[in-house]
């Protein structure tokens, strides 16, 4: 499968997607400039982590206007996979392909540093090869990872099982403790209603490899592989079931 890695001025972890893409799991990964206007193929998109634009006005605020972003939003439109990590995240909240907005980190620093998240939903592309209730250690490195919505768009996340990564301590318990920027409802990852656009604040790609320090990130990366799979094998069948049925009435 082909991996499509959008670069704005200022991403700094595109590479490490990438790296985690090719060399980690034997995939295709291609680098998109955020001024073009095609995703030249790719299966999946991931929007990467950094300081896009600066992260002037707001994160996220002016790449939500660059124009590869209608590209990515006509690919989720079709139900194409896409992953916003940390400032990605915030370029999915600002362009409006996922609810909410992010705030400064509680008491206003940046954070940097290994955390726990309980995976809540299995049900995406990105979680699939997870197990409900899994609590992963993954790093995190933000100034505005606060999430935060309207009790009436919480409520809807919660009820549509929206939420897909909560901040916890490495038991799997909730508590502020362990909520390291003041995420309402501890949220550190959510997705929108067709269940194919995730943005998460944590970086799986800095934790595929022993050497960084943890591989508990590789769940993300196993899970979009496995659906991209699942979904080739299901077209592979359907077009094959279509070649025999045509093959039936051409023998009537």
């Amino acid at each position: 499968m082909r991996f499509g890695i959008v670069v704005f001025p200022g991403s700094n972890c595109d590479e490490d997607a990438h790296h985690a893409a090719r060399q980690v799991f034997g995939q295709d990964a291609e680098y998109i400039w955020h001024k073009d206007t095609e995703l030249k193929g790719a299966d999946v998109v991931i929007l990467p982590g950094g300081f896009a634009h600066g992260d002037y006005l707001r994160t996220g605020a002016m790449a939500r206007f660059s124009p590869i972003m209608s590209a990515v939003r006509s690919f989720a439109d079709r139900g194409g996979p896409v992953l916003g990590i940390c400032n990605g995240f915030q370029i999915l909240l600002e362009a409006g392909l996922l609810p909410g907005a992010m705030l400064r980190n509680t008491g206003l620093k940046y954070r940097c540093e290994h955390v726990h998240v309980r995976v809540e939903q299995t049900g995406t592309p990105f979680t699939c090869a997870a197990r409900a209730g899994q609590v992963l250690r993954i790093p995190i490195g933000h100034g505005e990872g606060n999430y935060f919505a309207s009790p009436e768009t919480l409520q809807a996340l919660e009820a549509n099982r929206q939420v897909i990564l909560r901040y916890t301590d490495a038991q799997g318990r909730v508590d502020e403790a362990s909520n390291p920027n003041g995420s309402v409802n501890s949220i550190a990852s959510i997705c929108n209603e067709a269940r194919n656009v995730v943005g998460m604040m944590p970086h799986p790609e800095r934790a595929c490899e022993a050497l960084l320090g943890g591989i508990d990130g590789r769940v993300i990366f196993e899970s979009i592989i496995e659906s991209f799979s699942r979904s080739a094998e299901s077209l592979a069948l359907q077009g094959a079931g279509a070649r025999r049925a045509g093959l039936s009435g051409d023998r009537m």
